[in-house]
């Protein structure tokens, strides 16, 4: 039983370690080694990308509460990017193909179906 909540200390370390790492992407917590908000939205997609994998990958075999929060990050970080899309899209004059053409929504189908709302 020990092993057992040992693995599941370190899927869910993985799926934080992958959030703080996306909040970051999308510029929306500060870079431990600039010390500045950045934004690098296709590095931001990667990272949710990884997450829509280990969430593909291990369906089934979560408990409840990984399974929550893995869903609840998801949700969070999806959200987010489209947020910054939509950002980008006012910046450029409202011009919807510019950025959403060069940083494509993650692949999640609620993440998918967002961008779509946002380009609209």
């Amino acid at each position: 039983m020990g092993q057992e909540r040992e693995s599941d200390f370190l899927f869910l370390s993985l799926v934080m370690n992958l959030h703080g790492a996306a909040l970051q992407q999308l510029g929306k917590i500060v870079s431990p080694i600039s010390g500045k908000l950045e934004r690098h939205l296709e590095g931001a997609r990667q990272s949710i990308d990884l997450l829509e994998c280990l969430e593909r990958k291990t369906r089934g075999n979560l408990s409840q509460d990984e399974e929550r929060t893995l869903q609840d990050v998801l949700t969070h970080l999806r959200l987010n990017y489209v947020d910054e899309l939509k950002k980008d899209q006012q910046s450029a004059g409202g011009d919807a193909g510019t950025k959403p053409a060069e940083d494509p929504a993650p692949t999640g189908d609620k993440a998918s179906a967002a961008a779509d709302d946002a380009g609209d």
